[in-house]
């Protein structure tokens, strides 16, 4: 059955909340050892080349280089339902507009949006303003 829940509904109630902690995507070969940290870890996604894991960076990731690039976590705190047509799309669309990468994992509930740490703030501003426009083109009762 499809999603009750319209896009504009949907962008004009985003609610974008930015996750302090910085994180990283670390791929796990088949067969190769893990010293996985489960209070760390958002996500494992299987894929037939291995292991990705969505994990909280180590302590110290913000001040010191490293060799991966870190992401920040935006969760959209608005309900969303796995059926809904178009929150991925112009979320992203809104993110590329600025010239910046998402990488979006939907949930049950809500929807994440991974951005590059160092735009964080720009990317937040520009979810937020996206729902705004989205809010503003919503019929008044």
């Amino acid at each position: 059955m499809p999603s009750q829940q319209t896009c504009s509904y949907l962008l004009a109630n985003l609610d974008p909340v930015l996750c302090p902690d910085p994180w990283v995507f670390d791929h796990i070969a088949e067969g190769a050892p893990s010293n996985l940290n489960i209070a760390t870890l958002f996500a494992l996604i299987q894929e037939s080349e291995g292991s990705t894991l969505i994990r909280r960076a180590p302590a110290g990731t913000n001040s010191l280089p490293m060799s991966q690039p870190t992401f920040a976590k935006i969760t959209l705190q608005v309900c969303s339902d796995l059926e809904a047509v178009g929150l991925t799309a112009a979320v992203a669309q809104a993110l590329t507009d600025i010239n910046m990468c998402a990488n979006v994992v939907a949930a049950a509930l809500h929807d994440h949006v991974f951005v590059p740490y160092e735009r964080r703030f720009e990317a937040i501003d520009c979810l937020k303003a996206l729902s705004v426009s989205a809010q503003q083109l919503q019929p008044k009762d």
